[in-house]
């Protein structure tokens, strides 16, 4: 059953509000209604697009990248504190993708969490000595994929870093990343 504008409007804040990265197609489809009819209902509503809401997550960013150029980080970096936790963003264009299949090449997926992996270190010389990656699902081109890193574990010159990928909530990508860096005095060996 097809809802009224009255009834939808609310429920599509209420999604927004719990995923500010979904996409007006996403919605589209979840509401059953053309991706022009979400569009009109945003600017009623006055919520940016998904770009816009993007960008204000990344302005609310805690820290900076220390260990490599941001614009070297694969993806969008949107959330981090530094030694703690990531979350970066990386839409699949047709340029990720395998051109028969439309499906995208693991390595992009794999540099996504790498590069996140060394961005959420505190420090300025970060370096990937040990990976175990697995790859869940595939990623076809047109999707987001949604990184989120986290600090397991901090000793003298490592870190042990988890990194989950996502799209549309579904795990895709799962690492873990043993990450070199230059040696902490004692005081500063922590666990997460």
């Amino acid at each position: 059953m097809k809802l009224s504008k009255r009834q939808r409007q609310p429920m599509l804040r209420e999604k927004i509000e719990e995923n500010p990265f979904v996409t007006d197609d996403a919605l589209a489809e979840e509401f059953t209604v053309s991706v022009q009819t979400i569009r009109l209902d945003r600017l009623e509503m006055n919520i940016p697009e998904v770009r816009e809401r993007i960008k204000h997550v990344a302005k609310q960013q805690y820290d900076t990248v220390k260990a490599l150029p941001i614009e070297e980080v694969i993806g969008e970096v949107i959330d981090l504190e530094l030694d703690k936790y990531a979350i970066s963003i990386l839409d699949i264009r047709d340029d990720h993708v395998f051109s028969r299949t439309g499906i995208a090449r693991g390595h992009h997926l794999f540099a996504q969490a790498n590069s996140l992996a060394v961005a959420i270190i505190d420090d300025e010389l970060a370096l990937t000595a040990q990976a175990d990656v697995s790859f869940v699902s595939q990623v076809n081109v047109g999707e987001r994929v949604v990184a989120k890193a986290k600090v397991k574990e901090i000793t003298k010159s490592r870190t042990l870093v988890e990194v989950h990928s996502y799209v549309e909530q579904k795990l895709v990508f799962k690492g873990e990343f043993s990450m070199f860096r230059e040696e902490q005095t004692e005081g500063e060996v922590s666990k997460a």
